[in-house]
């Protein structure tokens, strides 16, 4: 990238007016200047326009805590609990949530280093290869626009739990969906961040409740009083097997889970895409990464364990729902749960908050995609159209097109094409997810090598990741593995007869998608593997750095405040 052309060291605080001592021109928004930083010259700022940082402490620390969080958790762990097995599904969302905290502590150190709006390809191209960069800005961007399409299908299957919905086209609530992100995304960011603060606060609460009502009716405290125990662990087993038979059969029903989980975890990096629109993202991003660990502990690997001790993996009603694809709650192995304890009223209710789930996720992904778009842009690896921000700063021209793609959702109408859709989208999604997630291990290991190189002591850093890099190798490899095996269960099964065409080519065709857009902009534009020495680590930092001064610190005058200030 371009270095400044300016000395943005001479930008005081937000807000207030100075001259660009090159243009001799005056401007009375920091944003600009960081725009300016980026871009080379402070006329495209002004002309373009850019992001606003409207997203509040509340707005960020939601977003990481269940901003992403759609259908995976409530609908998609109980295929993992079909084939595995109880103990299986807790292993596999544990060893996943260890591999993505450790990634995420990677991108946290480089999102609070140099907090960009969608930076995962800024990182790329700035430490690895532009040729990186673009392969994985634009993994990103479909990836987003493919699992838009996933969670806005899947709230079309949830709505058909109900029966008057039933007889209502799914058309109709797809196109509605779609309205309603758009209008989400595209005013401002203040509104997406509000959104999503009550969306993650009605998933929060939802999850939280589920597990305390999965102790009391494992403890004996449903209507029917029946004490669960660990009764399902036992009969019919905490491994199944999975493919094959004995020690191996129980391994590959441990790696399904995997994978599974891998799609779980999808969109986790949410939290850093939206660090070039946060307040105070030094304080704030890291803040938020460290929450992650909450959010896989008290999510994920309590819910599966829940799960587990709820409902049996040979229950005929969660088979029939996986096997069928019932609509919605219907095959949620919460509400089979809820229903086997005898508990009226609650499917309803699940029901609706896993279409709240999957109306939030399409909402987030909408706006992860349109801010790929926005850094590619950034990279000179798009149109410069997609820079184009309104008043409000929202890029809508990068909004719209990555919103176009949503319409994709619509060769899902038909008898059971929601179902079927949400399956395919499944497949891309969590591959396009594991590159991404690869991608920013490799970026995390260039930069941790250009600090080294250029002088610069990770002590002084705002926010600094654990034993590394050796935790970034770890995810690295935990990542690269579950891409290689993805789609192992083609090739197993008895007398290796159990080869599926479409399943293999759903499993990889992330692969070569990946390597193409590496190769082609390699070869189109010559580029070469960067050196630490020379890896770009302070374009755009100063005027960042000229920021800091400006947020209020936050003193609180009560037990009340003190309280709402560690949770937002």
């Amino acid at each position: 990238m371009e270095k400044e052309q300016y000395n943005v060291n001479e930008a005081p605080e937000y807000n207030t007016a100075y001259v660009d001592p090159v243009t001799g021109h005056e401007t009375k928004t920091g944003r600009i200047a960081e725009a300016a930083a980026l871009y080379g010259n402070i006329e495209e700022a002004e002309q373009l326009g850019y992001v606003t940082r409207g997203l509040k402490s509340r707005h960020i620390q939601f977003i990481a805590l269940g901003g992403t969080i759609g259908t995976g958790l409530f609908l998609g762990i109980g295929g993992a609990l079909t084939t595995s097995g109880p103990l299986s599904t807790l292993l596999g969302y544990t060893f996943t949530g260890i591999a993505i905290f450790a990634m995420m502590q990677c991108l946290g150190e480089m999102a609070t280093w140099l907090p960009l709006p969608g930076s995962i390809p800024q990182f790329c191209a700035r430490y690895v290869d532009d040729a990186m960069g673009f392969a994985v800005g634009w993994n990103n961007w479909y990836n987003s626009a493919i699992t838009l399409c996933a969670e806005i299908s899947a709230a079309a299957v949830v709505i058909q739990f109900w029966d008057g919905a039933k007889d209502i086209n799914v058309a109709a609530w797809i196109s509605i969906i779609i309205v309603v992100v758009i209008a989400l995304n595209i005013f401002a960011i203040s509104i997406y961040g509000e959104a999503e603060f009550v969306f993650a606060s009605v998933k929060i609460i939802t999850i939280v409740g589920l597990l305390i009502m999965a102790f009391i009716v494992d403890l004996g405290g449903s209507p029917t009083g029946d004490r669960l125990g660990f009764r399902f662990w036992k009969n019919p087993g905490a491994m199944k097997e999975y493919d094959s038979t004995g020690d191996t059969g129980r391994f590959l029903g441990l790696f399904n889970v995997l994978v599974n989980a891998a799609f779980s975890y999808g969109g986790v990096e949410l939290v850093a895409v939206a660090a070039g629109e946060a307040e105070n993202p030094r304080k704030n991003i890291p803040k938020a990464i460290r929450r992650v660990f909450w959010r896989i502990l008290f999510f994920y690997v309590l819910g599966s364990l829940a799960i587990g001790v709820l409902v049996s993996s040979d229950d005929q009603h969660l088979l029939k729902a996986q096997d069928e694809g019932a609509p919605g709650a219907a095959q949620s192995p919460w509400v089979i749960g809820i229903v086997n304890a005898g508990i009226p009223v609650l499917p309803s209710i699940i029901n609706a908050v896993i279409l709240t789930s999957a109306s939030s996720s399409a909402n987030a992904f909408l706006y992860t995609g349109s801010r790929y778009m926005f850094a590619l842009a950034q990279n000179k690896q798009a149109p410069r159209f997609f820079l184009t921000c309104s008043k409000a700063g929202v890029p809508y021209y990068a909004v719209m097109v990555t919103a176009s793609i949503s319409l994709l959702t619509y060769l899902s109408v038909g008898k059971g094409g929601a179902a079927k859709a949400f399956e395919w989208f499944q497949y891309l999604v969590t591959i396009a997810s594991l590159w991404t997630w690869v991608s920013i291990c490799i970026a995390y290991i260039q930069f941790h090598k250009a600090l080294k190189a250029q002088g610069i002591d990770r002590n002084t850093l705002v926010f600094k990741s654990r034993f590394q890099p050796y935790t970034a190798w770890f995810a690295l490899c935990y990542f690269a593995m579950i891409i290689i095996f993805s789609g192992f269960d083609v090739f197993v099964g008895e007398n290796h007869s159990h080869w599926e065409t479409e399943t293999f080519i759903a499993a990889y065709i992330g692969i070569p998608i990946y390597i193409f857009l590496f190769l082609f902009w390699k070869v189109f534009k010559r580029t070469k593997f960067i050196n630490p020495a020379d890896a770009d680590l302070h374009t755009g930092k100063a005027t960042l750095d000229a920021e800091d001064g400006k947020w209020p610190e936050q003193i609180p005058r009560n037990i009340f405040e003190r309280i709402w200030f560690w949770i937002a």
